[in-house]
Formats: structure tokens, sequence, C-alpha cells
């Protein structure tokens, strides 16, 4: 996604090595990245990244209009990437005749419906919720219950799904779900201990057959 804007730098604006700098800049400055959702415009803070990286490398004047620039390409670039793969959509269908599904995610409002709509996944799923639209987010237990609420079903009737041990395997855990799966993508041993999850498998396509193993024929949030 950077390449493209460090193409942009170096023949619309002919910076040279800086353009790969400010790129470096921008992707610290969002790896540190917080802010409050119902305060902040995600669109002004990611533009001041860029803002800032800018002036960190080239000095001088502050320049907005360039900020802005290199955000909405970066952005547009990102989201015609973020496709969801056919055998993921096969799953999903299949799953769907036997279960109820809900996609849950954190992040900011904005930025988490426009990785939806880009994915176009809203079909495969009974409902969605965006942690920047509720008062608290995963791991908070208080998500959870709402997600299970949306399903009408209990919290020891749904079973997580997800790739990050402290929010999504934890949040499950703290909400008391039936189950937690971790999709372990990189077959990395966790650091620590806690929190450990109930199953774990490789790729999110080995969910249909590990759910028939535990006879779970109950709601999911992935």
């Amino acid at each position: 996604m950077l390449l493209q804007v460090i193409k942009l730098l170096q023949s619309k604006y002919h910076y040279k090595e800086e353009a790969e700098v400010i790129c470096d800049k921008v992707q610290v400055k969002l790896s540190k990245e917080c802010f409050h959702p119902y305060s902040t415009c995600i669109t002004d803070v990611r533009t001041s990244h860029w803002e800032e990286a800018i002036q960190e490398t080239r000095g001088g004047a502050d320049n907005r209009k360039l900020a802005e620039e290199c955000y909405f390409l970066w952005k547009s670039t990102r989201l015609q990437h973020m496709t969801l793969a056919e055998d993921v959509k096969a799953m999903l269908t299949e799953l769907r005749k036997e279960v109820r599904l809900l996609l849950l995610t954190n992040g900011d409002r904005q930025t988490q419906r426009e990785k939806i709509e880009a994915c176009a996944c809203q079909s495969y799923f009974d409902a969605i919720v965006v942690g920047g639209e509720q008062k608290e987010e995963k791991p908070a237990p208080s998500i959870f219950y709402h997600c299970c609420d949306l399903l009408g079903v209990q919290p020891g009737d749904c079973v997580m799904v997800g790739d990050t041990l402290e929010t999504d395997i934890q949040g499950g855990l703290n909400a008391g779900l039936k189950a937690t799966v971790w999709i372990n993508k990189s077959g990395k041993v966790p650091l620590t201990p806690s929190p450990m999850p109930h199953y774990m498998v490789s790729s999110v396509l080995e969910l249909p057959a590990l759910l028939q193993s535990i006879d779970c024929k109950v709601s999911i949030s992935v």
C-alpha cells in the first residue's frame, strides 16, 4: 500500500530517498496510534501522521494538502486490496445453514465500516458489531453480551473465533463463552501461557471440521 505513496512522492513531488523515510515514519505512527473514537476523527488523526512525517523529514512549513493526498492514496489502495477469499465465502455460506454468524471487530467506526464494505462481507453474517460504536471493545465482556443479545442466544451457547489472543480469546474467556478458537496462522507458540484458547487452528477453513468434532451447533462470533 505504501509503495503507491512512495511513487507519488518521487514522481510528482521529486522526493528521493525521503519518500521511503516518510512512509516508514507513518508506519511507526500507525503502530502507536491511540485516540478516542467519540471525540476524534480518524481522517484527521491519520492525515496528521502524514503531515508530521513529512515535516520531520523535510522540515519547513507544514503541508496539510500533501499530507491529505498521501493519506487518501494510502487508504484507497489499502481498501482495494481487501477481499474475502472465495473459499472463505463458501465456508461461511455453508456454516450459516447450521449456525448464526456475527462479525465482531475492534476499531474506529469509520475505518472498520469502510473495510467491511470493501470486503463486501455483510451478506455472510447475521449481524456485524464494531467496537468503536460501543461503550467498550474486546476484551470487555459487555460487547460480547451485546453480540449475544443481537443473536438472541446465551454466552454459553457461543464460540469466539479470532486471531488475537489478547482481545478475541481473552474476551471470549471473560464473557464465559462456550469455547474460544484461536486462528494461529504463523504456528508460533505464545510467549505467555495466558490467555489459553480452548482450541487452536492454523486456518479459518478448519473451522467446520472443528465445530463438528465438538458437536457445536450454536452461534459463532468471528
